[in-house]
C-alpha cells in the first residue's frame, strides 16, 4: 500500500468549525508560476470556499497563493478563482449538497500525487460553540487517557 501524499497546505480549522459529512478528491487548474509557487509551500487555503455554479463548474474562492519570486510579467495573481477538476456525477452531487440550507464546501488540504496537485474538499455544516466545545472536552480527556496508559506501561 502507497504512503499518503505530504500536504502542500493545510486547513486545520476545518474540521474545527465544520462537521463533515463528505470529503472529495478535486484536481485543481493552476498556471506554472502557481504550482513553482506550491511546491516551495507558499500560500494559504484557510479562508477558502468551494462554489459550484449553474453550468456545473466548481470554482476554489478566496485561496491565495503567493507570487512566485522568480516570476516575471506572466506571475500569477495572487487571489484568482481557481478551476476545480472534478467528474459529472461529483459536481452535481455536490451542487444538490450546497443547495442544502447550511452545507458548505471548504478545502481541507492541498497535496501532491504522481506529480500533480490535488486539493482535498469537504461538504459539512457549521459547528455551534457547544459543538466546538465538546470536540475539544474529547480531545483533552482522550489526551488524559493516552498519558495514564503510557505512565502506566512505563512503571512496569
Amino acid at each position: 500500500m502507497p504512503a499518503k501524499a505530504p500536504k502542500v497546505l493545510n486547513n486545520p480549522k476545518a474540521r474545527h468549525d465544520y462537521h463533515i459529512e463528505e470529503t472529495f478528491e478535486a484536481g485543481i487548474s493552476l498556471t506554472g508560476t502557481e504550482v513553482k509557487s506550491l511546491r516551495a509551500g507558499r500560500g494559504s487555503i484557510r479562508e477558502a470556499f468551494v462554489r459550484v455554479d449553474r453550468n456545473f463548474e466548481a470554482w476554489l474562492h478566496n485561496a491565495h497563493f503567493d507570487e512566485y519570486e522568480q516570476g516575471n510579467r506572466e506571475n500569477h495573481e495572487p487571489r484568482r478563482n481557481r478551476k476545480l477538476l472534478l467528474n459529472k456525477a461529483e459536481l452535481r452531487k455536490l451542487f444538490n449538497l450546497i443547495s442544502i440550507k447550511g452545507c458548505t464546501v471548504i478545502p481541507l488540504s492541498l497535496y501532491w500525487k504522481n506529480g500533480r496537485v490535488k486539493l482535498e474538499i469537504g461538504a459539512g455544516k457549521g459547528k455551534a460553540k457547544t459543538d466546538k466545545r465538546q470536540d475539544l472536552k474529547k480531545k483533552e480527556s482522550d489526551r488524559e487517557m493516552k498519558r495514564a496508559t503510557m505512565a502506566r506501561f512505563k512503571g512496569r
